[in-house]
């Protein structure tokens, strides 16, 4: 007896002593200070600037010299020089386990071009070589300045939540994801031409087939099995969609778990699918009317803009990876002029509107000559040649998109309690918002990611 209670006292007292090293252990304390803090919520610029961070977190922002001098002694200085500051972008919405090549020519006339990509990622590799992939890819996102993602769908069952995991546990490097696991499809959608003896089992890998009330419930629990942080689902596909009773038990169950539901709406009737369904987010929305911004705005609806194949971007990522003839070349050339106007016109209804509104970029494609993030970028010069205004642009990858995911509370702004997640660009992105294209500074989580400017 007196040896076992020796034994009980020497735990305790181990177990007691590890609790109090944990609770000693020194406090992680950075100053980052630099020529100008840009604020997207107001457009407020405060200039010089700095950031005092504790253990990943941001405790004051404003004039260094009122900063530093609450700094304890010993605070890192990451001097930043004349860099303008902001808080890190989020993408919300990516693709992040797929990088799709375009076909040849001659097979975009027996699929979409998007098809052949998709399928050789379904069928052709396995789930650990597509999550290597998303590594790689969440990587390049992070070191261009995107510090949050929301990956909608394409990743086979779980792959973007086991990505997501690793990252949070630091095992590999990247952006902080909210995962939505499989979409939830109309029978058919995507894949339509699929050989039926194995069209189930290629399908089951990516998507969730609904077409009842019961089976959307079941399809919601399913994705949920798999620690999703959000359900996506498909309104429209080539035609076939899903029914308002459908969509709205979709919500329900999702709505359950606390969990919110991205809708990809492209026609007319697949959007007001969205809003009588009670959709928490509709993407893309290609076709949307006045009168249904004018619902998503007063249901609180948001519109996630996805400038993806705005201002040629089909036509450069076609003549870097295949040889183009001249009709399809002319044809390119004449989509691209069409869309201009409309795109414009979409962005100005859109503004107009007042309905809240983020940004994603639908980016699944390989480009070659630019990295994920790079690629992911482009999105910032679409929608300001599209007419939206820099301000707007940057709030729609920062505060907006923040309160897109729900994650208002952590991230997309430089304010005390938010988590440390910063960038800066060298010049002035009010002025010239392809400086974002050109991020020289990533922080996430008070920790250095890059830093290409010159330090003191």
């Amino acid at each position: 007896m007196r040896k076992l209670l020796t034994l009980w006292a020497v735990l305790f007292f181990a177990l007691f002593s590890t609790g109090r090293v944990v609770a000693q252990s020194p406090t992680v304390v950075n100053l980052v200070k630099a020529g100008r803090l840009l604020d997207p919520r107001t457009g407020n610029v405060l200039s010089p600037a700095a950031v005092l961070i504790e253990n990943g977190k941001i405790k004051e922002v404003g004039p260094p010299s009122r900063v530093q001098d609450h700094a304890p002694a010993g605070v890192k200085i990451i001097d930043l020089g004349s860099a303008t500051l902001l808080p890190g972008l989020i993408d919300s919405h990516t693709h992040l386990l797929l990088n799709v090549v375009v076909p040849a020519e001659a097979e975009m006339t027996r699929y979409t071009f998007f098809q052949p990509g998709l399928l050789l990622a379904v069928a052709a590799k396995s789930p650990a070589e597509r999550v290597l992939l998303g590594a790689q890819m969440a990587r390049e996102d992070l070191e261009s300045g995107f510090t949050t993602v929301r990956n909608v769908g394409h990743s086979g069952i779980d792959g973007d939540a086991a990505l997501r995991d690793a990252i949070n546990r630091g095992r590999v490097p990247g952006p902080r994801i909210l995962a939505a696991g499989r979409k939830l499809t109309p029978m058919g959608g995507y894949f339509q031409s699929l050989n039926p003896a194995v069209a189930e089992s290629i399908l089951r890998q990516e998507f969730l087939e609904v077409a009842s009330p019961e089976e959307a419930r079941r399809a919601v629990d399913e994705d949920l099995f798999y620690n999703v942080d959000l359900i996506k689902a498909v309104a429209d596909d080539d035609g076939v969609g899903i029914t308002v009773p459908v969509m709205t038990a979709i919500v329900e169950e999702a709505h359950r778990a606390h969990k919110r539901v991205a809708v990809h709406a492209q026609t007319k009737i697949a959007i007001q699918t969205a809003i009588d369904g009670g959709a928490d987010s509709i993407e893309h929305g290609d076709a949307v009317t006045d009168e249904q911004l004018n619902m998503m705005r007063d249901k609180g609806i948001f519109f996630d803009i996805t400038p993806t194949f705005w201002s040629g971007f089909l036509t450069n990522i076609f003549e870097a990876n295949i040889a183009m003839s001249p009709e399809l070349r002319s044809r390119m050339a004449a989509s691209n002029d069409q869309r201009r106007p409309r795109v414009a016109g979409f962005i100005q209804r859109i503004m107009k509107s007042g309905v809240k509104f983020a940004a994603g970029s639908d980016m699944c494609w390989f480009y070659p000559g630019k990295t994920r993030g790079q690629a992911t970028a482009t999105m910032f010069p679409a929608l300001h040649a599209a007419g939206m205004p820099p301000l707007d642009i940057i709030r729609a990858v920062t505060t907006s998109a923040a309160e897109l995911l729900g994650w208002q509370d952590r991230v997309g702004a430089v304010e005390p309690g938010k988590f440390a997640d910063l960038i800066a660009v060298a010049g002035d992105p009010l002025t010239d918002i392809t400086e974002l294209e050109r991020v020289r500074f990533v922080m996430k989580d008070g920790q250095v990611v890059k830093n290409d400017l010159a330090s003191h």
